[in-house]
């Protein structure tokens, strides 16, 4: 088996539980291995981060980054989700697939440059948080990192390039109305005045449709009113699920939202937003000199937080992340670690 040492970290770190909030000893681990390989690891929260020995501020700088936080474990697993097992090439255990593989794939490629004269700096950073999308994850040490040109953001994506991927807003939604008994001819009813809202979310179409993401895509997906069937309800809450392409800002969706219905609308964050990143960039250009694919994503990352220009490319398949049984092909992280080196090989400069 190649990259011994990093997979041997990955079945370390699957042992440890490591949920969001709750990764102090991952983050621990994976201080105390890039110690041990006498690079200066360096601690935020339970972020752990490192550059390359040779870092010159006057390089520009690529970020490497993934998460070491998991999900709970779901219900249908047979095997421990916390005891990492090799069984016909696979890798199980909680956070093998998502991100892990991604994780101890580009930790191997940036110890591969490491002691290198490169032409950009490389920054690699493990992060928490990420699966809850928390304040003191990669959000946290960015302004600690200096100024960053662009990254990679590890996640399983089968190793093709995700060039844009989907922002989200999620949205509380409030219709007023006026209460009373529901036997006689008084009070307004808000659950009726909340349907005309309802709908135009069902039905609305932004014009901006993407190439990669599609359409901008709304869904009610919580409706709570009322307290006893003898009383019309004075208030009629409901929740939206706004997935939001390229195309678009968050802010310019929510302000048009705003200006279409009649209910309170406040969004519980703006933060994740979407991100894109042109097939022309040097990074790009390099994966899909190397056979790789570009598609767009719809699931949201670190990525959504980044504040730069971002492509998100890893080991794994989306589809295994937080199911029973999480695994990833050993294979699958060596080929990973080979692709990211010979990607980045294109503009080091090695």
């Amino acid at each position: 088996m190649k990259n011994n040492d990093v997979i041997n970290l990955l079945q370390q770190l699957i042992s440890i539980p490591s949920l969001s909030k709750e990764e102090d000893k991952t983050a621990d681990a994976i201080e105390s291995f890039l110690k041990e390989k006498d690079v200066d690891a360096k601690r935020h929260l339970n972020n752990v981060w490192a550059k390359n020995r040779f870092f010159d501020e006057t390089k520009p700088i690529i970020l490497l980054n993934s998460h070491h936080d998991t999900v709970k474990p779901n219900n249908g697993y047979t095997k421990d989700p916390f005891k990492a097992i090799i069984e016909d090439g696979k890798l199980y255990g909680l956070g093998s697939n998502d991100a892990g593989g991604a994780l101890v794939s580009l930790l191997e490629a940036f110890l591969f440059y490491y002691d290198k004269p490169l032409t950009y700096n490389l920054i690699y950073t493990a992060t928490a948080e990420e699966e809850i999308s928390g304040r003191n994850g990669i959000e946290a040490i960015i302004p600690l990192l200096g100024k960053i040109d662009f990254a990679i953001v590890g996640e399983p994506t089968q190793m093709q390039l995700a060039i844009a991927e989907k922002g989200l807003m999620v949205l509380d939604c409030l219709a007023h109305g006026k209460s009373g008994h529901a036997a006689r001819e008084e009070g307004e009813n808000a659950i009726y005045k909340a349907l005309p809202d309802i709908e135009w979310f069902r039905t609305y179409s932004f014009p901006k449709i993407s190439e990669l993401l599609g359409p901008v895509k709304m869904n009610v997906t919580v409706v709570h009113s009322g307290s006893q069937h003898n009383i019309v309800p004075d208030v009629c809450e409901f929740t939206v699920d706004v997935r939001v392409n390229e195309c678009y800002t968050n802010n310019e969706v929510l302000d048009i939202i705003s200006k279409n219905v009649k209910c309170d609308v406040k969004a519980r964050s703006t933060r994740l937003q979407p991100s894109f990143i042109t097939e022309e960039h040097p990074i790009v250009k390099a994966g899909k000199e190397l056979g790789l694919k570009v598609y767009g994503s719809p699931t949201t990352s670190d990525r959504a937080l980044m504040p730069f220009t971002s492509l998100k490319v890893g080991p794994g398949d989306s589809a295994r992340s937080h199911t029973a049984d999480e695994f990833i092909y050993i294979k699958e992280i060596e080929d990973g670690i080979d692709l990211y080196i010979r990607m980045l090989n294109k503009l080091l400069n090695v």
